[in-house]
């Protein structure tokens, strides 16, 4: 008999009422009442009163479903694989957006090109959007340091600010941004990311460095990235981060849950078309950051 993340040591509490699950999922109650009814899933931990509650993987569960729904599967089948999947809370943000969407185009960039790309990202979408909820992986704690200014200065007008690393301790309560300490075989140490979600600016990069590069200058290590403005692909990186956070601050992640329910309208076609461009002029910055192609002999 398949476990659920709520029977798994070391998992929490199981603390959304249906309700919230609803919200994070933008799937009606009703429906996950009749989910459970048909289907026997997601399956609630029941209070003393009746009252059902859920868990992170309840979620991530529930997401599983409806990708596999869009990718045609019927209800009953797409239930059935989430559930023998045995589906858990993500703990890679790149991993994530590429399961979630394999439409997004994958550059392999330098440090000094991602680091370029998350100033614009900073300056452009955080310094302008409206009340916006950010998240960021800093790796270690040395290169939040060099960006804690203008990070400090981006809190102040965010709605939260969620900062990623190997820090040795959490941040003191009530300080913004949040410093969320990973452990050592955390996914997210080896990752670079920065998600600005807000209606008016949503942005988000996420990269994941190439092993073996112990002898190469800092500048120019190597990563795997994904970026989009597409609204819903930033609402689901930004819950990824939620997620991640909520395995070490549960409490810190269900105050972000009420921001990050619903489901915010799809990229318009403009906007798509305006990210492939972007995709394509990238290409070619990285590409004459490295220098000209050997012609032929």
């Amino acid at each position: 008999m398949m476990q659920s993340k709520r029977d798994l040591p070391g998992t929490e509490e199981p603390t959304l009422s249906i309700t919230a699950l609803a919200e994070r999922t933008g799937v009606p109650a009703a429906t996950l009442r009749s989910w459970e009814s048909r289907y026997g899933a997601p399956l609630p931990t029941r209070l003393p009163g009746g009252h059902r509650r859920y868990g992170e993987g309840d979620v991530a569960m529930v997401e599983e479903v409806l990708r596999l729904r869009a990718g045609g599967l019927s209800l009953r089948k797409a239930i059935e694989q989430a559930r023998a999947d045995g589906v858990q809370p993500e703990t890679s943000v790149f991993a994530a957006l590429r399961r979630r969407y394999p439409e997004l185009t994958a550059h392999v960039l330098s440090k000094a090109t991602m680091l370029a790309l998350s100033r614009a990202i900073e300056d452009e979408c955080c310094a302008q959007a409206e009340r916006p909820m950010l998240f960021a992986g800093f790796q270690h704690p040395r290169f939040y340091l060099a960006s804690r200014q203008r990070w400090l200065d981006l809190a102040r007008t965010a709605e939260a600010a969620v900062v990623f690393a190997d820090f040795p301790r959490r941040s003191r309560r009530g300080s913004s941004p949040v410093q969320v300490p990973l452990p050592g075989d955390a996914p997210m140490l080896r990752e670079w990311v920065i998600v600005c979600d807000a209606p008016d600016h949503p942005a988000c990069l996420a990269g994941w460095e190439h092993p073996g590069q112990e002898g190469v200058p800092d500048r120019d290590r190597r990563f795997e990235a994904v970026w989009s403005v597409d609204p819903q692909c930033v609402r689901h990186a930004a819950r990824t981060c939620a997620q991640i956070l909520a395995g070490s601050e549960p409490g810190e992640a269900r105050a972000l849950a009420d921001h990050l329910a619903g489901s915010p309208p799809p990229a318009s076609p403009d906007l798509r078309r305006a990210a492939g461009l972007l995709n394509r002029m990238l290409g070619y910055v990285e590409r004459s950051r490295r220098g000209p192609e050997p012609g032929p002999s």
